[in-house]
């Protein structure tokens, strides 16, 4: 069997191949291998941080990166950026009957190897299965919890304050857009997409940084109009 069948979706039989034969291949937390319907989880801070995401992206294999790395990439990146230390996640996939195993095969091993750079543990999921022509491809929804090291809220940026910004801009963008083929461009850029976590846990301890954004649709632009909209403040570019 080279391709996801609707059967794989149905709870029987094919699931239960499905999940044991290669998700739980990379996927091998201890917390997740009872296969409950809930996963135990020990926090470390008495507040806790809670993001979800979906992603959607065409294709699903571009230079740099891949919708499995970006998955957790985003979920992790949106609870550093908020002021928390990443800790679990939850994975929910939305398969189209048709899609190759080895496509999904080498999601799953880039999930898997994001997820263990970045420290963090994929302790739930849930699968779903549908018609041929329902979805394209694969959807995946991705949920993170952490512990809060230092609450980051856009209300306290006030006049004065500077916006950083901690690397290149556009490099995801144009890696996906020229993967697309939309441009009849002949270019080596890959997307940057990559956990922040382990670069922003120190950042935590200066005092003078107030707010954070990991920069996803809309880019830096949708940021700075985000941040001027709530602040009533101008921003100057330069």
């Amino acid at each position: 069997m080279s391709k996801i069948e609707i059967g794989h979706g149905s709870g029987g039989r094919l699931t239960k191949e499905l999940i044991e034969g290669l998700f739980l291949k990379y996927l091998k937390c201890d917390e997740l291998k009872p296969l409950e319907d809930a996963s135990y989880i020990d926090l470390e801070s008495k507040r806790s941080a809670i993001t979800t995401d979906s992603y959607v992206i065409r294709p699903l294999f571009f230079p740099g990166g891949d919708i499995g790395k970006l998955c957790v990439c985003g979920a992790v990146n949106d609870l550093a950026v908020s002021g928390a230390r990443p800790r679990y996640l939850s994975l929910g996939f939305i398969i189209e009957e048709g899609f190759p195993f080895e496509s999904l095969e080498k999601i799953l091993k880039s999930i898997s190897e994001t997820a263990d750079s970045a420290g963090v543990k994929i302790v739930t999921g849930d699968t779903k299965v549908v018609e041929k022509n329902k979805c394209d491809g694969i959807y995946i929804n991705t949920t993170g919890v952490g512990d809060i090291i230092k609450p980051l809220y856009i209300k306290d940026v006030s006049d004065g304050d500077s916006v950083i910004v901690t690397g290149t801009v556009g490099d995801h963008g144009t890696a996906v857009a020229i993967a697309r083929e939309e441009f009849n461009i002949d270019s080596k850029v890959k997307s940057d997409c990559a956990a922040l976590s382990g670069l922003l846990m120190p950042v935590f301890e200066i005092s003078g940084v107030k707010w954070m954004r990991d920069p996803t649709r809309g880019g830096i632009a949708t940021v700075l109009a985000e941040l001027s909209d709530h602040s009533g403040l101008g921003i100057e570019i330069f």
